[in-house]
């Protein structure tokens, strides 16, 4: 019998790429959140520390310029961590978007990867049925030549629990177990 061959591998082929592709671009995503996630700390960090020197220098008596200072300063840091909260939130669609992509891409390629798993056991399933029919082509040709009789049974078990009583049938399970 002939090789298996899916009809449909190069799609298959195609989906796989496209998959691979999505999940990189889907990576790259992710590492951009977890970028803008460390900026945040960082900002976050940097405003806390600020905060508290501020609070400490105003416990100890500040001038009037250095805390109009620190607290523009504090602003321009708030400011700033809204704009990075926005693109944040603005990264995590766009990774929501692309996880998304991604799942269908899967369940597109499981689809046809499934489909491919039926046809190919039903290749094997013919291919066996071939086999067994090339086997009986043989046992009955060589029945002929050696002019004995022939049953085919369609299991072992009925085979066993059949009467071999018969000396025509004694002929037949030498004939097979030789």
């Amino acid at each position: 019998m002939k090789k298996f061959h899916f009809s449909l591998e190069t799609v298959l082929d195609y989906k796989n790429q496209a998959l691979d592709a999505l999940r990189a671009e889907h990576g790259a995503i992710l590492a951009q959140v977890r970028a803008q996630e460390s900026v945040i700390e960082d900002l976050e960090h940097e405003h806390r520390e600020a905060d508290k020197d501020f609070t400490q220098r105003k416990l100890e008596g500040i001038n009037i310029l250095d805390a109009m200072n620190y607290e523009q300063y504090l602003r321009a840091v708030e400011r700033r961590l809204e704009m990075e909260y926005y693109k944040l939130d603005k990264l995590r669609r766009q990774e929501e978007q692309k996880r998304g992509q991604v799942v269908e891409a899967r369940k597109e390629t499981a689809t046809i990867e499934k489909l491919k798993e039926h046809k190919l056991e039903d290749y094997r399933k013919a291919e066996q049925k071939d086999e067994e029919q090339r086997i009986m082509r043989q046992v009955v040709k060589e029945s002929r030549r050696h002019d004995c009789k022939v049953v085919f049974f369609s299991t072992l078990a009925d085979f066993y629990f059949n009467d071999l009583n018969d000396r025509g049938e004694q002929k037949i399970f030498t004939a097979v177990s030789v």
